[in-house]
């Protein structure tokens, strides 16, 4: 019989349960044994949902993070963490977010652990932290109570870790130490982690290892052979996870590793299935991720079973069949859409986590059994395949038309960066290190309930767009009163930074709870882009109009790129991902212009996504740069010179693509630097950026409050690697997510350094 399983599921809930209990625990309105009990009773109803499966996945729910649980299994806990004493469950969040919880803002808090992408997701991950002398030491805490829980709910259970290879890879040494120098010290305490979870009963433990879809060198390979022959004969049997691409030149290496098990992506790397077969042992298991675990576009089963069919003939019961990767990129369950959130023909287009596992279920009856056992669902999801390829709203014959009237030089600026800068400094009078922040205020209980009461008809039209812009005047005097020197409107009225405009776009459906995590508790909800992209009207222009009206400060136009709104979407299958980003840039385009016409000087066009959806082989690299910052060119660069364009980049490494990041040709970058302490200026070193540059102050991701000495200080380090005429002073991201008691001492102190800066020049 072909083995069905699982290689992770949604942690937060399907009603954002996660979210809603760590929050009350952090505000101290509920206690740490309510929130472990709140975990439990996820985990339960997850694995319910995961009943029908062979193996269900342990230890891959989180309270925060699944890498920074690795880190605490591991013993690699930060030495500022402990410094504040508390049990392991404070010293966690300390390392997640800088504060335990109410209680630490009493008693000072610790510098958050620097947190950066998964590969190329949008889920966040809180980096491990090694020097020369880092020691391991194995702590099986959280497993133990995992373990427990499913043995009293008869599951049937495979515990997940991240290998070795992967964890080095992913951290990073504070002190220039080799990271696989550490590996000696690492691997013992694997095995014995291994060693342990044999003695708890586990039958096969899954260790996922995806840096092996990355371009490894010859040391990193070697570590590989050497590391797992090391861990040969310890533990359960080894499962070894590999996904999120093809393993290409590491195939070899994967398949020759001993373990029990491999698992391949076969939605992004079907063409190895057959090398995989080749070259694998005898007894070995092959788990193909035949469902998409990063789109919720249904599988076409049809398509599926007649490549897998005869994968089937040949191995038989050595075959698993799985998601290609972990479901935590995926939303719960569709049915929590049923009357609300896309339409029904869009609905039908869709599986979310719970409905890519029926699709696994229909695949192995189907595979063992004939097609014929599941003839009434395979028509039915050949029908919805149909309907969506044939549907009259994903193909616009104006979109097509728009973009090839472009003209050839819609992607380039008039004048150079220099000759830009004078032109605007004759309208735009700023100071030395002028300040501004990125974009959003606090998202407040009162703009919540009136966005809540719109959707609900309690609100007409004209009362939600009166209480819009009473937020936005409040913004507006927040600001004045702080002394920063350009303004931005609040986004009060945005819900999301992409889905607002998708709203606003044709060719864009949403959800209504389909949520998920992009790092702790917050979570994101992404647009569904299943058709051609248009703009049929203005999205922002009446807005920035009312800001810039109340205050003679300059005002920024706030507007979310065309990548992002891509690498932030689920995103149609049915074309390359270039040619629908084309179709987001000219909408923006559109906008950017509607705004200069409107007389706003200034527009920022967000990219924070533009890193994450570099491919993860340098192979393929080159390409996605040359699109993508053509898409952001296409977007930004028909203005004139006196018009300022700003971009944002957020938690992402700069090294390898900044001279992509200088071809965007922005006026002025901001970018994330003060998780990690100004290191992502490193890029510069070598590299001389030509234009302006804001380097993060203040890290939004947290509660801590900077203070003046150590923005000044972050600021002089910057200085170092770009001229002091050109650097911006501003937070590392949105400020939505903080609340206006943290927000207005932070910025109070963003400008106070910003005033003995200048004072200083």
């Amino acid at each position: 019989m072909t083995i069905t399983h699982n290689l992770g599921f949604p942690r937060i809930g399907a009603r954002r349960e996660l979210k809603f209990a760590l929050e009350r625990y952090w505000r101290g309105d509920s206690s740490a044994a309510d929130l472990q009990a709140e975990g439990a009773q996820l985990r339960a109803r997850h694995w319910a949902c995961q009943a029908a499966l062979d193996f269900a996945p342990l230890g891959d729910f989180s309270l925060y993070d699944q890498v920074l649980d690795m880190s605490f299994t591991l013993g690699n806990v930060p030495a500022r963490a402990r410094a504040h004493g508390g049990d392991l469950l404070d010293q966690y969040f300390r390392v997640a977010r800088g504060r335990a919880g109410a209680a630490d803002a009493a008693c000072g808090c610790v510098h958050a652990g620097e947190m950066t992408k998964w590969f190329d997701t949008n889920y966040h991950y809180i980096v491990p932290e090694f020097t020369a002398a880092t020691r391991f030491t194995l702590d099986t805490v959280r497993l133990r109570e995992q373990l427990q829980e499913a043995r009293e709910a008869g599951v049937r259970a495979k515990p997940v870790i991240i290998g070795p290879l992967t964890y080095l890879w992913l951290g990073k040494s504070s002190d220039g130490a080799d990271r696989l120098a550490l590996l000696p010290a690492l691997l013992p305490v694997y095995a014995e982690l291994l060693d342990w979870l044999a003695g708890e009963g586990a039958e096969w433990v899954q260790v996922d290892e995806p840096a092996l879809v990355t371009d490894l060198d010859a040391r990193w390979r070697q570590a590989y052979e050497d590391a797992y022959a090391a861990l040969r004969g310890h533990g359960p049997k080894l499962l070894l996870a590999t996904y999120f691409g093809a393993l290409e030149d590491n195939l070899p290496l994967a398949c020759g590793l001993p373990v029990d098990g491999l698992h391949l992506d076969a939605v992004h790397g079907r063409g190895e299935v057959d090398a995989a077969i080749a070259l694998l042992a005898p007894q070995q298991v092959l788990s193909l991720g035949v469902v998409d675990g990063r789109n919720v576009w249904k599988t076409d089963l049809h398509a599926t079973l007649a490549w897998l069919e005869p994968v089937h003939r040949r191995l038989g019961e050595r075959l698993w069949i799985a998601p290609s990767c972990s479901l935590l990129h995926v939303p719960v369950d569709l049915a929590g859409e049923d009357g609300a959130g896309p339409d029904a023909e869009v609905r039908s287009w869709l599986a979310f986590a719970v409905q890519k596992l029926d699709e696994l279920q229909l695949l192995a009856r189907a595979l063992d059994h004939g097609r014929v056992q599941v003839q009434e669902a395979l028509i039915a999801n050949a029908a919805a395949i149909d309907r969506r390829r044939a549907s009259a709203r994903v193909h616009d014959p104006r979109v097509a038309a728009a973009l090839a009237a472009l003209a050839p030089q819609a992607g380039r600026r008039a004048s150079p960066h220099a000759q830009r800068s004078a032109a605007q400094a004759a309208v735009l009078p700023l100071p030395c290190y002028p300040t501004t922040t990125i974009g959003s205020f606090p998202q407040t209980p009162d703009i919540r309930q009136a966005r809540l009461q719109r959707k609900r008809g309690e609100l007409d039209e004209a009362q939600y767009r009166a209480a819009m812009q009473a937020e936005i005047a409040r913004c507006v005097r927040a600001q004045e009163a702080l002394g920063l020197d350009v303004l931005v409107h609040g986004e009060a009225e945005r819900n999301d930074m992409v889905e607002y405009f998708g709203e606003q776009l044709d060719g864009f459906a949403f959800s209504a709870n389909g949520w998920v995590q992009s790092y702790g508790s917050r979570c994101v909800k992404p647009p569904i882009l299943y058709g051609d992209v248009r703009r049929p009207r203005p999205m922002t222009v009446e807005w920035t109009r009312y800001a810039q009206s109340l205050t003679g400060k300059p005002m920024k136009g706030m507007l979310t790129g065309p990548v992002t709104m891509l690498n932030w979407s689920f995103v149609r299958d049915d074309q390359p991902r270039a040619e629908t980003c084309r179709q987001l840039a000219l909408a923006v385009r559109d906008e950017v212009l509607d705004l200069e016409r409107a007389g706003v000087r200034i527009i920022q066009i967000d990219e924070a996504a533009l890193r994450e959806g570099l491919p993860l082989r340098r192979a393929g690299r080159d390409a996605y740069l040359a699109w993508a910052v053509d898409a952001f060119r296409i977007a930004a660069n028909g203005v004139h010179d006196v018009t300022q364009i700003h971009t944002h980049m957020c938690y992402s490494e700069f090294n390898d693509i900044i001279a992509a990041i200088a071809d965007m040709d922005a006026d002025v970058i901001t970018i994330e630097t003060s998780r990690s302490n100004m290191e992502l200026l490193d890029a510069f070193d070598g590299f001389r950026y030509p234009n302006a540059i804001g380097p993060g102050v203040y890290d939004i991701h947290s509660p801590n409050v900077p203070s003046q000495e150590q923005i000044i200080e972050l600021m002089r380090r910057a200085a170092t690697r770009i001229p002091a005429g050109r650097l911006w002073i501003n937070p590392d991201c949105g400020l939505k997510t903080r609340s206006w008691d943290e927000v207005l001492p932070a910025l109070e102190n963003m400008v106070a350094a910003a005033r003995t800066l200048r004072a200083a020049a």
